[in-house]
């Protein structure tokens, strides 16, 4: 394995076998985000996206929280100005990423933090995780997809009620909404998040980064257009192909039909 800097605030590991690890490192201040640390963690997955031996990245924080938001100091150049900055929103360049990103919460998800989980593919947490959206508490407006993305995924009154209240929404109700994957004990987070990446690993790469793309840019449109979408690229990705791909395709089918099925996840 490849190992970043202890003492960087944004560590990146790339292994060996496709998995990067990109952990938020400021512990004591519960992994706020300072202006600095929003730009190299939107870098970090910029950079990652486009090596190709990362085929899966797993996002977590150190100690006792994923993150607890943005830094109060970095609050007016974040808001009036790093906002409309795409090279500098981690957001943004998560959004741009084409492969899977595994969010592992432990502790608090807070404001900023909630945002970051949300932007993710696929969310693991640790029993007694909170996610917490303090937006109306502070009077600061959500800029990184919060009002939108939540709603849609665990429905619009239970979104305004975490919202408009500040209702922390814990990791078992968020498992019960759709929103978290899997809730697991604190000690098993990283190992749950690995085993969902290394399964990801073993699928096409290619298909892997087409399938995500697919989901994610149908869930901008209604049900018809994103079932033309779908067909659409398969059209696409079918005439693309030679016969000795479609050789090799059906010879790959056959070789794992003959295998017994790998147990579920």
């Amino acid at each position: 394995m490849e190992r970043s800097d202890p003492e960087k605030l944004i560590l990146v590991n790339r292994e060996p076998d496709g998995i990067a690890f990109v952990t938020i490192n400021r512990p004591k201040a519960l992994n706020s985000l300072t202006r600095a640390m929003m730009r190299d963690l939107a870098q970090a997955f910029k950079a990652l996206d486009r090596e190709d031996s990362v085929r899966v990245i797993v996002l977590s924080g150190s100690g006792r929280a994923f993150c607890s938001g943005v830094d109060l100091t970095a609050a007016e150049d974040v808001f009036k100005g790093d906002v409309k900055d795409p090279e500098g929103d981690p957001v943004a360049q998560m959004e741009l990423v084409r492969k899977p990103i595994i969010a592992a919460v432990g502790g608090f998800a807070v404001t900023a933090g909630f945002e970051i989980a949300l932007a993710c593919d696929i969310v693991v947490a640790a029993k007694r995780t909170k996610f917490i959206d303090t937006h109306a508490r502070f009077g600061i407006f959500p800029s990184w997809g919060l009002s939108q993305k939540l709603s849609r995924i665990i429905g619009p009154h239970k979104a305004r009620e975490v919202s408009l209240a500040a209702t922390p929404l814990t990791a078992e109700v968020a498992e019960r909404l759709g929103f978290v994957n899997h809730v697991v004990e604190e000690g098993e987070l990283l190992k749950k998040a690995r085993e969902i990446a290394e399964a990801i690993v073993r699928n096409n790469q290619d298909m892997v980064m087409r399938y995500k793309s697919v989901i994610n840019d149908g869930l901008k449109l209604d049900l018809g257009h994103a079932l033309e979408l779908e067909k659409e690229r398969a059209h696409d990705y079918y005439n693309g192909m030679t016969k000795e791909q479609f050789k090799k395709m059906q010879e790959f089918i056959a070789g794992r039909s003959s295998k017994k099925p790998s147990s579920k996840l």
